[in-house]
Formats: structure tokens, C-alpha cells, sequence
């Protein structure tokens, strides 16, 4: 009875009984997949009626690892193994791989009896490395989707820039552009983490270019930065290269003089980057009008990038968001300039879960309130307005971001960006795709939504620059 017992617990399946597709209304399905992939999985455990030796050499070493397998399974799921078998000599095929394929190949193998593999984040290379070589293009797109999801995963020494260089080797668009998207929207993350000292100095040059940044100011890129060049030690000419590319006139003038002083980096290249100091200085003591006389404002120099501190925006929880309209108010600097900075800029920002487009609604009341019209088949809409107008916005026009946050993996992260200009008062495609009813949304933390509005003062020419 015991061993009888034991023969229906392994057959004994848990999908649950379902009408059959297609046939007669009376059939049912009787789903014993389950104990087909684990019979299959014991052949390879127990090397029953195996027809074919794979022996597992370690390059630059005397280790072999041996597995019987069967080729009726490795030609399934694999062409390469498949043309193996088909020019074979006898039973037996010899691999060569890295201690790293190496060390993993059992787990690889045992993938392509059962279809199932449980992954570390420090295995993810290696794995698609395997699943790449094999041509086993399921597990492939899988740890590319699995890499893709782990982005914000918590490992010892950071795991992202080693798959962005991974993903740049081996020419996958899709996850090299997930890499850099999750390295730019969470950069204050980055930069007091492990794996800021292992960037690259081409990945390093590419983010530092980038508008697109968020991170809590100019000045701690330029410190991350600092720290950086001391531990890799690089040539002068890369030095240069990257403190050019820091955004002098986003750093306050005090902090300026500080670092003219007291940046032993600053001390020693000075020379190299006096020009962009002086234009910042310059930039920071006098109005944006009369600077844009004389000098191109469009530059890098006066381009703000994305700032959390307090003076280019603010955070904004919404608590059961699908319930009604929030309005929230808020100010920031006028603009980075030192000349504006003490003056302030009030925003009115307005939610809504339901909102009709702009074009279906009354926008102004009388008395210059906004009106929303409301109506279940809307969809959620933010609008961000300054409540005065001044003639102090003369010569700058505001790029308005929104943050949307997520948890993943228990870390907070930045999931989307909207942004708009000046010229339009709302975020068009704003959480378009967003199930805000779920309480298991990704875009909501805890029941509720975490947006983080930013508005970034541009300066334009007013006048031709003088030569």
C-alpha cells in the first residue's frame, strides 16, 4: 500500500481538471504535465537511458565535469547541440568553457529538461552567455527580461553597470538601454553605491552629457566625480574631459568658492576648466537678460538637469488616488542664477484621476480658477501652473518634469518621467497606461501615488551674440 501511495503522489498533479478546446461539451482535460517534466527531469538526475556523454572541460584548468544526457532532449531545445549530435564520432561531446559557464553548465542543462531555473543576480550573465552560445533563445529572452526586471535589486558590489557593459558587448539595445534609463533616473542611488568606482570612463562621458539626470544637485556629480577620478587614477586628458563636463553654472557661487579653494582636483586642473568658472561666475551675478546679450545661454552651462533639492521642485504623496481631485501648492527658485536666487515662483499643481484632454473642458472660471470637468471615462491628468505672472520671466521659459516613483524589489525607484513646457499646462500621456484601481499597481507604494514634481528654469537668447 505505501509504495501504491507513493506511485499516485507522483503522479498526482495539481492543475485543475478543464474543458477540453474544440472537442465535445462533456470532455475534460486531465492535465499530468507536471509529473511528465519531473520524470523527464529524474532521467537526467538519474542518467537513465542516456545515449550521450557531455564532458564539461574548465578552460585553464584540469577540471572536467561529466553529464549523461540523452540527444533527444538536447536536440529539442538546442540547434548547436543538435548539429553536435548530427557529426559526432562516438558517444561522447566535448565542451569547453569558462570557470564560469563551467560552474554553472549543470544548471543550464537541467533547464532544458524541465524548462524551469532559478537565477542570482550574479548569474545572469553567465547563464545568457550559455543560452546565447546554445542557441536556447527561450532562456535568452527570459534572463534579458529577468535582468530588465532586477535592475534596482540591492547586491554587494552593484550589479547594473557590470550588465550595461554586458549588454554593450554583445550589441542587446534593449537591455543596454534599460541599464543607462535606471543609471540616469537613479543616479544619487549610484553615486553612493559600490559600483559608482567600477563605471567605465565611456559610460562615465555618456551619462555626464546627459540632460536627463536625477539626482540632488550639481554638486554631488561633482563630488561622485571627484571621487571617482581618485580611485581609477585615470590619464589627464580624461580628467579634463569630465570635469568639463560638469554644469558650473548650476552650482551655487558659494559653493563655487569653496571648491576653488578646497577641491585638490579643482586645485590641479584649474587651468583646464578656468573659462567655464568664469562664465559661471558671470552667469551668477547678473540678470539672464543682460546675459543674454552677450553670451549663448542655450549651452550645456545654463542647462539645468534634474534636481530633488528642494529649490527646482517638491514631492507630492497622493493618498488613494482614484478617489477625487488634489490640488497642491509649492515654490521654487526663480532660476539657478545667482542674481534670482532669491526670488520665488508659487505652482499650482492639479490632479484629477478622471479628466477630460484640454481641448474638451473649460479651463477658467471668472475669477481665473481652474475648472475641471469630470467624467468616469477620463483618465488621470496633472496640471502644473504658476500662480502669478511676473516680469521677472522675461528671457526664461520653465520645463515642468514629474517623477512618478515605484518599489521594486523594496527599494524606491524612479519608474516614469513626464515632462512638458511652459506652452502646454499639462502632461499629455500622463499615467496613460496606469491601473491606478489595483492596489498591486506599479505605479502606486502603498495604496498610494508618489510624484515628484520638478520645474527647470531655461534661459534663451534674447539677442544675437555679439563676436
Amino acid at each position: 500500500m505505501p509504495a501504491l501511495e507513493k506511485k499516485a503522489a507522483f503522479f498526482r498533479c495539481e492543475a485543475a481538471l478543464k474543458p477540453e478546446p474544440g472537442s465535445d461539451l462533456g470532455a475534460t482535460v486531465l492535465n499530468h504535465s507536471m509529473s511528465l517534466v519531473q520524470r523527464i527531469e529524474n532521467l537526467l538526475a538519474m542518467g537513465n537511458g542516456s545515449d550521450v556523454t557531455l564532458r564539461v572541460h574548465t578552460i585553464t584548468t584540469d577540471e572536467v565535469k561529466v553529464i549523461q544526457a540523452h540527444s533527444l532532449v538536447l536536440t529539442l531545445q538546442s540547434d548547436v547541440f543538435e548539429e553536435m549530435l548530427l557529426t559526432r564520432q562516438n558517444s561522447t561531446l566535448v565542451l569547453r568553457e569558462t570557470p564560469e559557464c563551467a560552474a554553472l553548465f549543470d544548471k543550464f542543462v537541467r533547464y532544458l529538461y524541465c524548462g524551469d531555473i532559478s537565477v542570482r543576480l550574479d548569474q545572469a550573465i553567465t547563464l545568457h552567455k550559455l543560452a546565447s552560445k546554445y542557441h536556447v533563445w527561450g532562456l535568452q529572452q527570459g534572463l534579458t527580461q529577468y535582468m530588465t526586471q532586477h535592475l534596482s535589486s540591492d547586491s554587494p558590489a552593484g550589479h547594473v553597470v557590470g550588465w550595461y557593459n554586458y549588454a554593450l558587448q554583445i550589441g542587446d539595445v534593449s537591455l543596454r538601454d534599460s541599464c543607462l534609463q535606471y543609471l540616469s533616473w537613479n543616479l544619487s542611488s549610484v553615486l553612493q553605491s559600490e559600483e559608482w568606482p567600477s563605471i567605465s570612463e565611456d559610460l562615465l562621458l555618456s551619462l555626464l552629457q546627459r540632460s536627463d539626470l536625477i539626482l540632488q544637485s550639481e554638486l554631488e556629480l561633482y563630488e561622485a566625480l571627484e571621487t571617482w577620478i581618485n580611485q581609477n587614477q585615470p590619464v589627464s586628458a580624461t580628467v579634463q574631459r569630465t570635469l568639463r563636463a560638469i554644469r558650473y553654472g548650476m552650482i551655487p557661487p558659494q559653493y563655487l568658492f569653496r571648491l576653488q579653494k578646497q577641491s585638490p582636483m579643482m586645485v590641479k586642473h584649474y587651468e583646464s576648466i578656468r573659462d567655464l568658472l568664469y562664465l559661471a561666475f558671470q552667469f551668477h551675478s547678473a540678470s539672464p537678460i543682460q546675459l543674454a546679450k552677450y553670451f549663448d545661454v542655450n549651452c550645456s552651462i545654463f542647462t539645468p538637469r534634474n534636481y530633488l533639492s528642494s529649490s527646482w521642485g517638491s514631492p507630492w504623496v497622493i493618498n488613494s488616488p482614484t478617489r477625487d481631485d488634489r490640488s497642491f501648492s509649492f515654490q521654487t527658485q526663480l532660476g539657478p542664477s545667482g542674481h534670482d536666487s532669491s526670488k520665488r515662483v508659487t505652482w499650482n499643481a492639479l490632479f484629477s484621476p478622471r479628466w477630460l484632454p484640454i481641448s474638451s473642458r473649460s479651463t477658467y472660471t471668472e475669477m481665473g480658477a481652474m475648472q475641471p470637468t469630470r467624467t468616469d471615462a477620463g483618465r488621470p491628468r496633472i496640471i502644473v501652473t504658476p500662480a502669478t505672472s511676473s516680469p521677472d520671466f522675461a528671457g526664461v521659459s520653465f520645463q515642468k518634469t514629474v517623477l512618478v516613483m515605484a518599489k521594486q524589489q523594496g527599494k524606491v525607484v524612479v519608474r516614469h518621467v513626464f515632462n512638458f513646457h511652459q506652452s502646454t499646462e499639462e502632461a499629455g500621456d500622463f499615467l496613460v497606461d496606469a491601473d491606478l484601481q489595483r492596489r498591486a499597481s506599479e505605479y502606486l507604494i502603498d495604496s498610494s501615488l508618489y510624484l515628484h514634481i520638478l520645474i527647470k528654469p531655461v534661459y534663451h537668447s534674447l539677442l544675437v551674440a555679439r563676436k
